[in-house]
């Protein structure tokens, strides 16, 4: 990130496409394809794991491995390993603007099962150098899919052989033996996964698309990790977390937001120089361009609230591994390929943290038309060295929050900044104000670019359910017009 340059922020679960959900297949192809119309340099998406609790990317059972949901199913045909009649079982001609997810916890699996049963010895081979080459995780990863199969897909805590949550040699042994079939097939479903990823990587670089992804800080009380390296977590038995993650009263919940993920035990990374926490972010920079890194305060840090807790209002500040850390993953990581996330309630101290790491940080408009203070979220506050966005997957569209959530006063104030005109659209007038900051790098959501509201929001923070992580776009809204607007601004504010 040297020069002026700009992108668009889309989930690839939110893309278009004929089986419920979005895919990195033709469908991510053809929103590459938008963006070099548009004359944008990078796409910036949600973590690419499996979904967990309340079908969030940022509760997975697995940060390495890929969502088998965004497996395209057209390409597994055009291999041989589906027929068009295995794919057109499911229904899904009705979720074009909203992914119903017990619909693809109900089917999508069965179809990639029979891919496997189609393709395990025709593939053998390159199945086998996969999992050579990505045996640090893929196998603890298998094993533990398959386990929670066998115990019906129960959380690890709940798991009915005590011996193989605490990992005994025997309980493994034993469970390797009886699931022998399900891991090979687990196994198969990241190969299918990487290799597409490979190509649409491959395609978009060709294209002079760069790829932006996030990395969650923390990973799910049930998942591989924490069955694998429990060292590497505050728990007070196996799989039961002593301490839990979350943040103390803010903007979204007056008693705090209670994630529930369990806290690291910093003092064991550290004596092994981080080596975990290296290995990770190294993984992800190899699937992307650029890692943004959630909840970067938490580094400085963290807030901790005693496992079993009903709010996160009884938490405490706790020290996190400081600028020692980022100094070390800095060091191991190529320059200029990571973004921290530094929003929330932030102290004094922190903002020097965050100055000290050096990384760019994040301005998102939605969040800076205080009447009564010059926000840092203005844009002729932004310094060079920033990412700014118009608004974010957990904030509302910037459209929603104008004439939905915010007051008189902000409103007033919105108008009189960005100088908004109706007719234009609230939207783009954002993304110009941002186009046009100092900023090195503008992110609009695509939501705003397409002038949407609130029922294209992508999360809200503090809540289950409802439409959260669910909104997709039309294929028809991903038009040459858009892109022609999106491309005339771009090369307007200097950043083609």
């Amino acid at each position: 990130m040297h020069k002026r340059q700009s992108g668009i922020v889309l989930p690839v679960t939110s893309l278009p496409g004929p089986y419920g959900i979005g895919s990195i297949g033709a469908p991510a192809r053809k929103f590459i394809d938008f963006l070099v119309a548009g004359g944008q340099k990078y796409w910036q998406m949600l973590p690419l794991c499996p979904t967990g609790f309340g079908d969030s990317p940022y509760q997975s059972c697995c940060g390495d491995a890929g969502n088998p949901y965004l497996i395209d199913l057209d390409e597994l045909c055009n291999m041989g390993l589906l027929s068009s009649r295995d794919i057109d079982r499911p229904d899904f001609i009705n979720d074009i603007d909203y992914i119903d997810y017990g619909k693809l916890y109900a089917t999508r699996l069965d179809i990639l099962r029979t891919a496997f049963n189609r393709g395990k010895e025709k593939l053998a081979a390159e199945l086998a150098a996969f999992a050579s080459k990505n045996k640090s995780w893929l196998h603890d990863y298998a094993l533990y899919m398959a386990c929670k199969e066998k115990y019906d897909m129960r959380p690890l805590k709940d798991w009915q052989d005590k011996g193989l949550i605490a990992r005994e040699k025997t309980a493994i042994a034993k469970a390797e033996a009886e699931c022998s079939e399900s891991i090979v097939f687990h196994k198969f479903v990241q190969y299918l996964f990487w290799t597409q990823w490979k190509s649409l990587r491959l395609y978009a670089k060709e294209r002079g698309i760069l790829m932006i992804g996030d990395l969650p800080i923390y990973v799910s009380e049930d998942s591989v990790e924490v069955w694998s390296r429990p060292e590497l977590f505050m728990l007070k038995a196996p799989a039961i977390p002593s301490l839990v993650a979350g943040v103390p009263p803010d903007y979204y919940s007056a008693t705090g937001q209670l994630w529930g993920n369990p806290l690291y035990n910093w003092g064991t990374h550290a004596k092994n120089g981080y080596k975990w926490w290296i290995a990770r972010l190294k993984r992800a920079q190899r699937c992307f361009d650029i890692v943004r890194i959630d909840h970067f305060r938490g580094f400085y840090a963290y807030w901790a609230v005693k496992a079993g807790a009903e709010t996160a209002l009884s938490g405490k500040w706790k020290k996190g591994p400081g600028i020692q850390f980022v100094e070390q993953i800095k060091k191991a990581l190529p320059p200029g390929s990571l973004i921290a996330e530094d929003l929330g309630e932030i102290d004094g101290k922190t903002r020097e943290f965050f100055s000290q790491s050096g990384l760019p940080g994040m301005k998102v408009l939605v969040y800076a038309f205080d009447p009564w203070q010059d926000s840092e979220f203005l844009p002729h506050n932004f310094p060079h060295d920033c990412v700014a966005y118009t608004s974010s997957h957990d904030s509302p569209p910037f459209k929603g929050w104008l004439t939905e959530e915010a007051g008189q006063q902000e409103r007033e104030l919105c108008f009189d900044y960005l100088r908004l005109r109706q007719d234009e659209g609230y939207g783009w007038g954002a993304s110009k104000a941002i186009w046009g900051s100092p900023a090195r790098l503008a992110m609009a959501m695509l939501q705003d670019i397409l002038g949407l509201g609130m029922d294209s929001r992508v999360n809200t923070p503090s809540t289950l359910g409802g439409q959260n992580w669910r909104w997709r776009v039309r294929e028809e809204a991903l038009n040459d017009e858009v892109a022609g607007k999106l491309l005339h601004m771009t090369k307007t504010y200097k950043r083609v």
